[in-house]
């Protein structure tokens, strides 16, 4: 993994998003030259073509954070992952080492009018995740108790939430935004459209891994975890018509190549077609791309498996070089950050 690093000042970590979406800045690398050119955000639509297939994913960020204490007053912190059965959750807890199974803790309404919830912990997994049995005050209006999580790098909530959702967003069930999404508008969607580019979602709902670093000296080492993706018939289509009429794939974020790229699988396998389910498809260096072209993405995290991500798509060197020269000329990294468009 220490080949997947490099060095970023604090002060480029990007705390809250630009007023203007499109406003970002945009690198574009060349994956095959390693060659790179600056733009703005809003310059994208230009750099697509006819019969290419834009795809997004439509996940929406669900208001998973939830601020409480236990029934001795102690505060806790709860971040619901996904409904496992009837009425639970999987769901991070911290601090989980006091936390005892059958505990029930207290979560506060941010609303007047409404009461407190409860949700009891029924089983302790490992790596901080829980099982939890939510009130149904609580999963009925979730928004009234929760926040949308933010990464840990960004240091105070958003005073509209909305900014951590895509314009698209659809499908609520994300612990945290596609981010890659962030920059798109209506205007853009508008301006891409009329150089006859179609667009397409695919779901894939982001779970525990963008929440976990890469603790293993090795990426081979690292274990992903599932996450659930679905890929519907009308976008399954459109990507068949896109290579029947010679256009590009192009996968806004890392979550919708994840999604495509586990199409490619199933296809591989002599199972093509829409599918819905859990996919844990981890993409190093090494790995052969099947369905995706060209990929939108932000600046990544060092170390982390989105870096191996798209060090697989680009070469890492590419990567990494494209990588000192934002750090260089000033981009903004990470969730609010700036843009890269990969060719």
């Amino acid at each position: 993994m220490d080949d997947f690093d490099y060095d970023l000042p604090p002060n480029q970590i990007a705390q809250e998003p630009l007023a203007d979406r499109a406003a970002s800045r945009l690198m574009v690398l060349d994956r095959q030259t390693g060659a790179t050119e600056q733009h703005v955000f809003g310059d994208l639509p230009s750099m697509l073509n006819e019969h290419d297939l834009l795809v997004v994913n439509d996940s929406r960020v669900i208001p998973a954070r939830l601020l409480g204490h236990r029934e001795t007053g102690a505060q806790i912190e709860v971040l619901m992952l996904r409904p496992t059965d009837e009425g639970r959750w999987l769901a991070l807890a911290k601090p989980v080492r006091r936390l005892k199974e059958g505990e029930r803790l207290i979560i506060p309404s941010r609303r007047g009018d409404a009461a407190d919830a409860a949700i009891v912990l029924r089983e302790k997994l490992d790596e901080g995740q829980v099982i939890v049995e939510v009130d149904e005050a609580l999963s009925s209006h979730l928004d009234g108790y929760g926040r949308v999580p933010l990464p840990p790098y960004i240091t105070h909530q958003l005073e509209d939430d909305d900014r951590y959702q895509t314009v698209y967003a659809q499908q609520d069930g994300s612990a945290a935004a596609p981010t890659a999404g962030l920059h798109f508008t209506d205007a853009v969607f508008e301006a891409i459209r009329a150089r006859g580019v179609d667009i397409a979602a695919v779901t894939l709902h982001v779970g525990l891994d963008t929440f976990r670093p890469v603790t293993a000296e090795f990426a081979e080492d690292h274990h992903i975890h599932s996450e659930w993706c679905t890929v519907p018939q009308v976008t399954w289509d459109k990507i068949q018509a896109t290579r029947e009429q010679g256009g590009r794939v192009i996968a806004v974020g890392t979550t919708s190549a994840r999604t495509l790229e586990s199409l490619g699988q199933r296809v591989a396998k002599g199972e093509p077609g829409p599918f819905d389910g859990f996919t844990s498809i981890y993409i190093t260096p090494g790995y052969q791309w099947t369905m995706v072209d060209a990929l939108v993405t932000n600046f990544h995290l060092p170390k982390s498996t989105l870096l191996l991500m798209i060090s697989s798509f680009a070469g890492r060197e590419h990567v990494l070089d494209a990588y000192r020269e934002a750090v260089t000329t000033g981009f903004r990294f990470f969730s609010f950050g700036d843009a890269m468009f990969i060719r």
